[in-house]
């Protein structure tokens, strides 16, 4: 019984995954009839996620902790100059997680 029931749930969440993914592109299949908000939101949002992750990511750093920060500082830093360098979010992304595990397990053990 709980195997048809784990089956099912994947399933539906299969499909609502496909749907949702889906969705857009049967909607505005016509590029010419695309309502000028979702432009602007396709624009706007991609950078509106990227600040909010980076509020979430930042929000429990201690300055009165051990390391004050430091590994959180320094990726950030490093993030910013590689991104003003290469211009490529995905590079600065991979990176900067790097660099921040670095930090965190080799230098501010």
């Amino acid at each position: 019984m709980n195997m048809n029931r784990d089956i099912m749930i994947i399933i539906v969440v299969a499909l609502g995954t496909i749907l949702t993914r889906a969705l857009p592109f049967i909607i505005f299949n016509d590029p010419s009839k695309k309502p000028a908000l979702i432009d602007y939101l396709g624009k706007v949002l991609p950078y509106s996620v990227m600040a909010m992750l980076v509020v979430y990511c930042l929000k429990d750093i201690n300055f009165f902790d051990s390391n004050h920060g430091l590994p959180e500082i320094i990726a950030i830093s490093i993030i910013i100059v590689v991104h003003l360098l290469k211009n490529n979010t995905l590079l600065s992304i991979i990176i900067g997680t790097i660099s921040y595990m670095i930090c965190v397990q080799m230098i501010f053990i």
